[in-house]
């Protein structure tokens, strides 16, 4: 059985097997889920390992779902301390929210109890819900805006591995993978698909109130 500590390093190695390929997915080959469109019912594993279903959710009513970045990301963090302050004004709006993260049930579970994640998770360590919902690995402009970045580029994957391993922000996964977040009525269908269009792209909370509105009718 892996331990929490390979399940990270293989993380690691992910990652810098990504950084120094560079991006592969940024195109889409056909066209992705819309407004409108039924949302792609995917089964993944929860921080318990329990196989869930994302209908379990919806069929409850509204779901504000969300994929996150990988864990190391300080995108990911600058959104956390946005959307800890918006949660209940989601959840008055009348969604759940619901995220997917790239790690495996093991060490997703360890995240989130230690950032405090409040919602359930599903663990998406494939990224086939990634996918399935369309969300593209962004380019290094969208990813690193104006830092420079090269194929095979070992000094700056030096750079970046080596201070953060061991933190919070330790840098694991798919470092190219972009995030989204879609409203999903009752029933399934897309009320709101905000695929980022670069790190943070963070969708305003009054786009999602409503879009929840809109779900809710």
């Amino acid at each position: 059985m892996k331990t929490s500590e390979n399940l990270h390093e293989a993380a690691e190695a992910r990652w810098l097997a990504a950084w120094l390929a560079g991006p592969r997915r940024t195109r889409w080959v056909s066209l992705p889920p819309q407004v409108g469109d039924r949302a792609p019912d995917i089964e993944l594993p929860d921080v318990t390992g329990r196989i869930r279903k994302l209908s379990e959710w919806w069929s409850a009513g509204p779901v504000h779902l969300v994929f996150l970045r990988h864990f190391g990301c300080s995108c990911l963090a600058e959104r956390w301390d946005r959307l800890r302050d918006e949660l209940a004004a989601i959840a008055d709006a009348g969604a759940a929210t619901v995220a997917v993260a790239q790690g495996e049930s093991e060490r997703t579970a360890e995240v989130a109890a230690r950032r405090g994640y409040p919602f359930p998770i599903l663990c998406d360590p494939d990224r086939l819900a990634y996918e399935a919902f369309g969300l593209l690995e962004g380019t290094p402009a969208q990813v690193l805006h104006d830092v420079p970045w090269r194929p095979g580029d070992n000094e700056s994957a030096d750079e970046l591995l080596g201070p953060r391993k061991g933190t919070e922000r330790a840098v694991v996964d798919d470092p190219w993978q972009l995030p989204g977040e879609f409203v999903i009525a009752r029933g399934g269908r897309i009320a709101l698909a905000h695929r980022y269009q670069y790190c943070e792209d963070f969708p305003p909370q009054t786009v999602l109130r409503g879009a929840i509105a809109a779900a809710g009718e």
